[in-house]
């Protein structure tokens, strides 16, 4: 199994992100996914998820709104389009199952500063 994580970076406050999560060695469209993110000093929270035919999504509340999960089986990538970044949504972000049973990837950071 193996999920990797791209699009972080550095975005000023207001400013949009569009990260891909890339998977393989699991039946992808067979499965749920969702993301999570972790800021330093903070446990990790799952911040949306997907249903395996994209038919619902769910949201944490800090998230609603802005936020949008989405996902291509034909390419295996999940993707999460965030808009009027915040500060506070500063963190690593992951990709995994809902119930996180996948090993973990490396992440991608994302840095929401002036």
């Amino acid at each position: 199994v193996q999920l990797v994580e791209s699009g972080g970076g550095l975005v000023q406050p207001g400013g949009s992100l569009r990260l891909s999560c890339a998977a393989s060695g699991f039946p992808f469209s067979s499965n749920a996914m969702s993301w999570y993110r972790q800021a330093p000093g903070k446990e990790r929270e799952r911040v949306a998820s997907i249903t395996s035919t994209s038919g619902t999504t769910n949201y944490v509340d800090s998230v609603k709104g802005r936020f949008t999960i989405s996902r291509d089986n034909s390419k295996n990538t999940v993707y999460l389009q965030m808009n009027s970044l915040k500060p506070e949504d500063t963190a690593v972000y992951y990709c995994n199952t809902p119930r996180g049973l996948l090993g973990w990837g490396q992440g991608t950071q994302v840095t929401v500063s002036s």
